[in-house]
């Protein structure tokens, strides 16, 4: 070990195993060392950040030596833009981390008592996955090594991309983007170009000024487009320009399905709260799953790989009719999106119920089951831990089978005292982070038996991870 002023280096450590996070780890001194974007056999050099009691955290200085599972990642942006940080990393590799992060946090965590773990459902598609990409303008961009500000031109500093992680006002200017599959570059890229060309200013992100914003870009399974451009304060008194970019984006892009548009002046990103204007098209597209379709608007929330929704919902569907039920069941999906869980359970239900925070989903949700032919379905809009109460349960039905499908922060107390106290005979935890879904799974241990568990990779080349739980009632 050497020192510098204040941290000290660890030279030749060796890379041991992938952790949580997307952090690797070491040992060193008896101490757990973490570190980032590294592969098991990976020699490096490491400074350290942080020291806390029975472990450190670092970053590496230097690759010493290559693992020889390490392989060459196909982005060209790899090692800056904050994601797909695991691409260096052999994807079965990948799934058994995923794997094991799934078993370390509903043990260590939840502490609780597990039948034999699935082995998790990989994706067949590890790039052009994504159905949806969020892109920002920003007038600085993030410069790359060897790139002095004083010697670029204002246009040069203009980027449009990612935020890169930790930095709030940085934004990664990308070239190509393998995420995403086509027309999606090209419509970011035109959309730079033609604001470059015709002066359009980028969005300051620390002033909270400038034209150009955000870009939220979707391209469904079915091959229908939507894009909404999201402008920015300096757009509310040059309607002319608006109008001007969004024809000239439809007229290059006729396969647009879906051209939409709001002027976004608050100081955060969301637009759920923004009134979106229709320029051009449909002002929805629409995803395929088995003989249902499903209603996207731009504010809809979707799984946003669609191969790997539907094999996540026929996890749940299996989980679902694994066990005979003497009449059709009552079913409730709770946190239901835009319904797409429900719908897909309805064929086997007497009735399905769902809730969701937010008022377009349910709206979008209602509109799917008329759109479907599906009759046995309610769905309701409001906080769960307000709008899931006795009242309702009485009002709705006693549920034999509750599906939760929350956001990555789990379910709120009061709403796991109220499953607790209905007790259905079933349960399906569906999470996209396996840490808070342990932390509800020990609540509900004192009722219920996990019966089954299954991880599946929704999102390759990260280290996030989504996982299904089977509860039976004692």
């Amino acid at each position: 070990m050497s020192r510098n002023k204040t941290k000290p280096i660890l030279e030749n450590v060796v890379v041991e195993a992938v952790a949580a996070e997307g952090n690797a780890l070491a040992h060193v001194d008896g101490k757990v060392l973490f570190m980032a974007g590294m592969v098991p056999g990976d020699v490096v050099d490491v400074q350290v950040n942080r020291t806390r009691k029975g472990y450190m955290e670092g970053h590496v200085l230097r690759l010493v030596k290559p693992s020889e599972h390490r392989i060459q990642p196909l982005c060209s942006h790899f090692g800056t833009c904050g994601g797909c940080k695991w691409q260096c990393l052999p994807y079965s590799m990948q799934l058994e981390a995923k794997q094991q992060q799934v078993v370390d946090q509903l043990r260590r965590i939840g502490h609780l008592q597990l039948p034999e773990i699935s082995p998790i459902l990989g994706s067949d598609q590890q790039y052009y996955y994504r159905n949806k990409l969020e892109f920002t303008f920003s007038n600085r961009r993030w410069l790359l090594q060897g790139e002095e500000p004083e010697v670029l031109s204002d246009t040069e500093r203009l980027g449009l991309g990612f935020h890169i992680s930790g930095f709030f006002d940085k934004v990664l200017d990308l070239n190509f983007c393998h995420l995403q599959k086509e027309p999606s570059n090209e419509i970011r890229n035109f959309i730079k170009q033609y604001a470059i060309e015709n002066d359009l200013s980028f969005f300051d992100l620390r002033a909270q000024t400038g034209f150009l914003r955000n870009l939220v870009l979707r391209t469904a399974s079915t091959g229908e487009i939507m894009l909404t451009v999201v402008f920015g304060p300096d757009a509310e008194e040059d309607t002319a320009n608006v109008t001007s970019m969004l024809q000239a984006i439809i007229d290059h892009f006729p396969a647009i399905t879906s051209l939409n548009h709001v002027i976004n002046s608050k100081k955060n990103d969301t637009i759920g709260d923004l009134d979106i204007s229709l320029f051009h098209g449909r002002d929805c597209i629409y995803e395929q799953m088995e003989n249902l379709r499903f209603k996207i608007g731009p504010k809809s929330f979707y799984q946003t790989n669609s191969e790997q929704a539907y094999k996540l919902y026929s996890v749940v569907r299996k989980f679902a009719q694994e066990d005979s039920y003497e009449e059709k069941p009552v079913i409730y999906d709770l946190y239901t999106g835009t319904g797409t869980i429900a719908l897909f359970l309805s064929a086997m239900a007497s009735k399905v119920v769902g809730v969701e925070y937010v008022p377009e989903a349910i709206e979008d949700a209602k509109m799917n089951a008329e759109f479907n032919g599906i009759d046995n379905s309610s769905f309701y809009a409001g906080d769960m831990k307000d709008v899931l109460n006795d009242e309702f349960i009485a009002a709705n039905g006693r549920p034999d089978l509750v599906v939760l499908d929350p956001p990555r922060a789990g379910i709120h107390p009061d709403v796991a005292e109220v499953l607790l106290r209905t007790a259905p005979a079933k349960m399906i935890y569906v999470s996209c982070n396996p840490a808070s879904q342990a932390r509800d799974l020990a609540i509900f241990a004192e009722k219920y038996n996990i019966t089954a568990v299954q991880p599946v990779d929704m999102f390759p080349h990260t280290q996030h991870v989504e996982n299904v739980v089977k509860l039976e009632l004692k």
